[in-house]
């Protein structure tokens, strides 16, 4: 019951403490304590009525102790005026409102644009998911003082560059949503090849931000985009084995994943006519959730997608729709022109159309390329089997 209060309720008890500790590393200690206590003394009384309240109640208490022995420290004794006297439950506003503009705040504050990308990654992974510091590394494929090291370093910029606990204006909102939108999906992409918690950490996310966020239609058309994806990970890798999408037994896909997305596309749509580039994206998952797969209105919408965001990917993604569309030729001719450089997914795309224009010289050459490049064991071996089919 422990683990799964802290793995639901460990953002709300943290943004709880920063916001009345000011500071997120005292936060963070407080809430550690909090849950430490927790464990001794919910298996030996019970869960409390109000747990998360609870929880905040001895966060605070322990971080009020904590500064008070550090009382000498002037920098932190100032943040006990005001509160020098320990709470109860009862003290805690735990009002849905006020939590969810808590959230969101720290949501902000770890998406700031004055973090590194990977900074911005690894602290809402650990201050919203509540991973461990070697959780976060083992993900990442980076040594645990790597990722301790990065944590800090997030940290400190926070407290140097005095990023504020706050949602930002109205005017700034449209320009740094995308970025908290970025790392949640990023967060999903690095875990989704391997179908691995990292994947679900980024859709809980998600469902969290579209709670929070109820009027951004970028906000739905993201968790719409992760749930389809997500919809499909029993039938991509079988007993090992990667599955091409049009390859796929979709009676393993997870309807109800598929449908949650639709709603959440349905409710992008109504919010605002102009649609942008998640929403795009998760429409075209939703066309490719279907039994049979227009392609053609597939590439059209990968087409729109490429016009918005200039992107060579989204690029490389249309030349797929066209050759599944039935014109290879032109496919071949869209990836040629592609600037992407060591991008792996470039390679196995092209190996592929020369292997269905029978150019097999050409063919295995970019698989072999493709292969040496390949990241993950199912993608290997999806690849060593097209190139021994040459």
């Amino acid at each position: 019951m422990i683990e799964e209060v802290f793995r639901r309720e460990w953002g709300r008890v943290l943004a709880s403490l920063v916001g009345f500790l000011g500071d997120f590393d005292l936060a963070e200690e407080a809430a550690q304590e909090a849950f430490a206590v927790a464990a001794e003394r919910w298996d030996r009384d019970g869960i409390p009525q109000h747990p998360v309240a609870w929880l905040v109640a001895t966060g605070r208490n322990r971080a009020i102790d904590g500064l008070r022995r550090r009382r000498t420290l002037e920098h932190k004794a100032t943040l006990l005026q005001g509160y020098d006297q320990a709470v109860t439950v009862d003290d805690i506003d735990l009002d849905e409102n006020s939590v969810s503009d808590e959230r969101l705040k720290l949501l902000f504050t770890c998406c700031h644009p004055a973090l590194a990308a990977d900074g911005q990654v690894a602290l809402t992974l650990r201050a919203l998911g509540g991973l461990s510091t070697e959780q976060i590394a083992r993900a990442f494929l980076v040594s645990h003082e790597t990722m301790k090291r990065r944590l800090s370093r997030a940290k400190a910029k926070v407290k140097a560059a005095g990023i504020p606990f706050a949602v930002p204006p109205d005017r700034l909102l449209a320009e740094r949503l995308p970025a908290v939108l970025a790392v949640i999906y990023l967060v999903f992409n690095q875990g989704y090849p391997d179908g691995d918690d990292l994947a679900q950490e980024a859709i809980r996310l998600g469902r969290l931000l579209s709670e929070l966020m109820t009027d951004e239609p970028e906000v739905y058309g993201l968790l719409a985009l992760m749930l389809i994806q997500d919809s499909r990970r029993a039938a991509r890798v079988v007993r090992g084995e990667l599955v091409l999408l049009g390859e796929q037994d979709r009676s393993r896909h997870d309807r109800a994943e598929v449908e949650a997305g639709r709603l959440a596309i349905d409710r992008a749509l109504s919010l605002r006519p102009t649609v942008g580039p998640y929403v795009i994206q998760a429409a075209i998952a939703s066309l490719q959730a279907e039994e049979r797969i227009d392609w053609g209105e597939v590439a059209a919408l990968y087409e729109r997608l490429e016009l918005l965001t200039g992107s060579p990917v989204v690029a490389l993604n249309r030349a797929v729709a066209i050759a599944e569309a039935g014109a290879p030729e032109e496919a071949l001719a869209l990836v040629d022109s592609l600037d992407l450089g060591d991008y792996r997914y470039l390679h196995s795309t092209r190996a592929e159309l020369l292997r269905r224009l029978g150019r097999d010289a050409e063919a295995r050459e970019a698989f072999e390329l493709a292969l040496r490049m390949a990241t993950t064991e199912p993608e290997r071996r999806f690849l060593a089997r097209r190139l021994s089919g040459l």
